[in-house]
């Protein structure tokens, strides 16, 4: 039952991800969740998160964010980034996951979900058999909620490493 929360892959930072061998996999389009995963939690865009997003561009990926956020904190990340973002997504539900790839014109199984939550960000990209990537949360700043999905993350992470080690699943 834990397993519909287990992450494909598991990396430190969004920033440390080997995006060459990403694409020499046949990925072509990357969705982020925002916040946590490429800055803190309400931070607009670093220069480090833009010098990602051109580096993947230049790369030949597509980019699309998506968060459950409001409108105004998504556009206001996304204003030197600039490009196609969803709010108020409501992962993990499926249709936004949908709806990212066709404004990149990708496909599930040629796009990377990349977030820090797994009830929400990995979940939802698992629902539709999107390879998904876990990133370490980037800042200690979170809403109550968050917090106490923490705990229960911690139990899935800590079953997902022994299913691993066990040779339960295979990393992808």
């Amino acid at each position: 039952m834990l397993k519909m929360f287990y992450p494909k892959r598991i990396a430190d930072s969004a920033y440390v991800i080997d995006y060459d061998g990403l694409y020499k996999e046949g990925y072509r389009g990357i969705i982020f969740d925002i916040d946590n995963t490429l800055v803190e939690h309400g931070a607009d865009a670093s220069p480090r998160a833009i010098k990602l997003i051109a580096k993947l561009q230049k790369i030949g990926f597509s980019v699309c964010l998506i968060s459950n956020n409001k409108e105004e904190r998504v556009a206001r990340f996304n204003r030197e980034i600039n490009v196609k973002y969803i709010h108020n997504a409501n992962k993990p539900a499926k249709k936004n996951f949908i709806r990212a790839t066709k404004f990149m014109g990708t496909t599930v199984k040629n796009t990377v979900f990349i977030g820090d939550q797994l009830f929400t960000d990995v979940f939802g990209a698992n629902r539709i058999g999107m390879m998904s990537y876990f990133v370490k949360p980037i800042g200690p700043k979170e809403e109550i909620q968050i917090i106490l999905k923490r705990k229960l993350e911690r139990i899935v992470l800590r079953c997902y490493r022994r299913d691993l080690r066990r040779g339960k699943i295979k990393k992808v």
